[in-house]
This record gives C-alpha cells, sequence and structure tokens, in this order.
C-alpha cells in the first residue's frame, strides 16, 4: 500500500506461514537507506523460568520438554546435564550413547520437516507443502518417510514421539533392550540414502546472494560433531565452559519486543544453528556427510550465505542417520537404566545442539535438590538480532521489488533460521515504510 501524499509504501503480511506463531517486522526507508528494522515479537512471555522454581530438580527434563513440541529433546538434555552438573552426576557409556541416539531422532525428524515442509517453498514458489506435494510428490513423500524414522527413534527412546516420558536425570527410566532398536536399522539405512536425495535436490534451488560477517557461536567437542556436550566456541576465538555463559552473554530487552535478544557482551550480535556447528565443526562430520557437502560445494564460507542454511540441514541429516546407525549396531544395554544422585544444593549449566542452535541452561539447587532459580536462553531469541541484520542487509533490495516479492524474500529470510517460535516467540507482520 502507497500513501500517495506522504511517499510512504507499506507492505504488510497479516500472518506468516509455514511458522507457528504470531508477531510482526517493520522496515523503514528512506529511498534505498534503511532506515530502521524491528522484528516485532508481541506474545506475553511463558514464565517458564518461574514455574520452576521450588520445583524439584527431577521435574525439570519433563517441564521444560513442553516448552516446545518440535524439539523437546534438546530441553530435556539440556535439563538434564546442566542438573547432573550441580548434583556430580555423569552419564557415560552406553547411557550417553542413548542420549546421542535420542538426539539423532530429533535432528531428523526436525530438519527434514523444516527442509521440506516450511523452507522448500521458499525457493519452489510455492505457497505451502500441499501444492509443494504435487509438483514434487516423490521428495515429500521420502521426506514424510524420512521424518517417520526420526520420529521412531524418539518414540524407542523416549516412549512416544512428541514431549518424551522415559527421559530422567542420571538417563532413563527404562533402557531399551538391543532388539527395540535393531529392528530400526533398515528403516534407517533406507532413509540415508534418500536423505542424500534430498540433499541434492535442495541443491538446484536458486540461492539468493548474502554474505555477512558474522560471528558463529556453537558447541564444539574435540572428538565428535556437537550435540550434547562440548565447550561454547566462536569463530571469533571464543572458547568457553557452560558455566561461564553469563560472563559472555548479556540478554536485552528492547522497546518493540517480548522477547529478549542475546548478544556477546565483548562484541554484539552472532549466530548459532546449524552454519556455526558447520563453521566449527565440518571436519568432524562422518566421511559420508562430508562428502555430500563437498558434493553440494558447501564449505564454512559458502554456508556463510543464511540462504544456503538448507543444505547444512541435509548434510546434518546425513550425519545424523550415521551416527544413529552407528550407535544402533554397536549398542549393548547399560547395567543400570539411569544412575541415582544424592540431593545437594549447587549451580549446574549446560548447552546441548538444538536442531536450529545453542540452547542454553542454568539451574541454583538448595540441598534438598529443588531449584531456586532457572535460566533457559533458546537459539531463536540468541539469533533475532542476527536476523534483524540480515534484513537489514536486505533491505535495499526488497525496496527494489513489488509488494508480493518483497514480502516473500523477506519471510523466506526469516525462515532460513527454522525459528523455533514455540521456544522464544512468534511470527510475523511485515510493514515497510518509505519516505
Amino acid at each position: 500500500m502507497t500513501d500517495r501524499t506522504s511517499g510512504t509504501r507499506m507492505i504488510t503480511v497479516g500472518e506468516l506461514a509455514r511458522v507457528e506463531g504470531e508477531g510482526a517486522l517493520m522496515i523503514q526507508l528512506e529511498g534505498e537507506r534503511v532506515v530502521d528494522v524491528q522484528l516485532r515479537i508481541f506474545e506475553p512471555p511463558r514464565l517458564f523460568e518461574s514455574m520452576l522454581r521450588g520445583r524439584a530438580a527431577a521435574e525439570a527434563p519433563d517441564i521444560t520438554s513442553r516448552i516446545c513440541g518440535i524439539c523437546p529433546v534438546a530441553y530435556q538434555m539440556s535439563a538434564c546435564h546442566a542438573i547432573e552438573r550441580a548434583l556430580g552426576v555423569r552419564c557415560d557409556g552406553a547411557l550417553r550413547e542413548l542420549r546421542r541416539l535420542l538426539y539423532c531422532g530429533e535432528w531428523i525428524e526436525s530438519h527434514v520437516l523444516h527442509m521440506t515442509m516450511l523452507h522448500a517453498p521458499d525457493f519452489l514458489g510455492t505457497p505451502d507443502v500441499m501444492t509443494l506435494s504435487e509438483k514434487h510428490p516423490e521428495q515429500v513423500h521420502a521426506a514424510l518417510q524420512m521424518k517417520k524414522t526420526g520420529n521412531a527413534i524418539v518414540s524407542a527412546l523416549g516412549g512416544r514421539e512428541i514431549h518424551p516420558i522415559n527421559v530422567r536425570l542420571g538417563g532413563f527410566y527404562r533402557a531399551p533392550r538391543r532388539d527395540e532398536l535393531s529392528c530400526l536399522l533398515p528403516d534407517l539405512e533406507a532413509a540415508r540414502d534418500a536423505a542424500e536425495g534430498l540433499l541434492d535436490w535442495c541443491a538446484t534451488f536458486e540461492f539468493p546472494d548474502l554474505v555477512r560477517d558474522a560471528e558463529y557461536v556453537a558447541l564444539q567437542h574435540p572428538d565428535e560433531y556437537p550435540m550434547n556436550e562440548g565447550r561454547i566456541a566462536s569463530t571469533c576465538g571464543l572458547d568457553i565452559d557452560a558455566l561461564d555463559w553469563e560472563k559472555h552473554f548479556i540478554e536485552e530487552q528492547v522497546p518493540h519486543s517480548t522477547a529478549l535478544h542475546a548478544k556477546i557482551i565483548e562484541r554484539g550480535p552472532y549466530i548459532c544453528g546449524p552454519q556455526a556447528r558447520f563453521a566449527l565443526n565440518a571436519e568432524r562430520l562422518s566421511p559420508r556427510a562430508q562428502q555430500a557437502a563437498a558434493r553440494v560445494g558447501l564449505t564454512p564460507q559458502t554456508a556463510q550465505n543464511p540462504f544456503r542454511s538448507i543444505l547444512v540441514r541435509g548434510v546434518e541429516v546425513i550425519y545424523a542417520f550415521d551416527e544413529a546407525i552407528r550407535i544402533i549396531e554397536s549398542y549393548q544395554p547399560p547395567p543400570v537404566s539411569a544412575i541415582e544422585a544424592k540431593p545437594q544444593a549447587g549451580r549446574g549449566a549446560a548447552a546441548t545442539e538444538a536442531p536450529r542452535g545453542l540452547l542454553y541452561h542454568r539451574y541454583d539447587l538448595d540441598a534438598a535438590a529443588n531449584i531456586r532459580e532457572a535460566k533457559i536462553v533458546p537459539p531463536t531469541s540468541q539469533n533475532q538480532c542476527s536476523i534483524e541484520d540480515d534484513l537489514r542487509a536486505i533491505a535495499p533490495a526488497l525496496a527494489a521489488l513489488p509488494h508480493a516479492a518483497a514480502r516473500a524474500r523477506a519471510e523466506h529470510a526469516i525462515r532460513n533460521y527454522d525459528p523455533c517460535i514455540s521456544c522464544a516467540t512468534h511470527f510475523l507482520k511485515l510493514t515497510i515504510e518509505r519516505t
């Protein structure tokens, strides 16, 4: 809409498709000069941190998993690791491998869902996955089968596909028998082949040019591509223990959003998620995943284009299948399903890699192991500043586009990050003001 009196042009998206939730985006331009970009988040706070105060530490994995129906495993794992650290408990051997397997299941189902049903329509000019399935039925069918295998892993270990109920501090309420996991192998092997095809298909998309000089933050582990464990590292030299997160990162309230914006205290905005993991850990991918990345021309440099994040997710899906198959093939049930911990006062912090990025939890416990204070920082709140920076970078290009094309490109730029809206906040109404 154009105001002929003032010359202001307004582009509005009443409701963003293919993400959950509500919010708004405002871009103000004077000619091609960007005056302001605001990703406006207006949902009320969900108060999970307050809800946890006074609760037994053992309740945290189940409570926090309800923050998100897409990545509940990430919340359970971050809660478990942080509280176990406060209680002096460490899960090794088969229990550690089972947790990693559970995370593989979540990465598979979440990445495939986003790549095919939420993100691919942006590249192919279709409004939704239903239309996409008419034009590309083989790819959509294969994606549904891949997602099903990821769900099967979560169900086998967690007791059900969404909000698992078998995860507890120290391990699991019940560890699976070997045959309960080995029966998944045929489907996993077939789905891994399909994942190669999905990546190759996505590599045929046309990717808008956007490369920013951003700092990438992810876990880094000396021996493996990180999911559950590692130090928090960055491409600008950050290398810290999770307990030191709050010495280096800050969350700020901004006037236009009810969601907090996370920044590195010394340097400002940063990016977490698949791009960051790949930038810091590409050499720790499985040989098959490394070969797949090379085949589609993906390097830590080319992966800096956020529009290519769909390719990084595709590589991570292949890795997750490789890792799941490796764990199941070598699995021997642990002697106990969980390691018991004695209540004690303490502080524990941990970060794990949710599909869409670093997820930080910190808990302070009293002597009875009740939660005195909790802090949870989801990946979407960490990426919000960088999402605004991306929009600021493409705003001049948006100004030159017709209404529908500008709206679509802005939505696409946000979906590059697979924002976990139920974790942080929701999207999107777009307004571009021109004077």
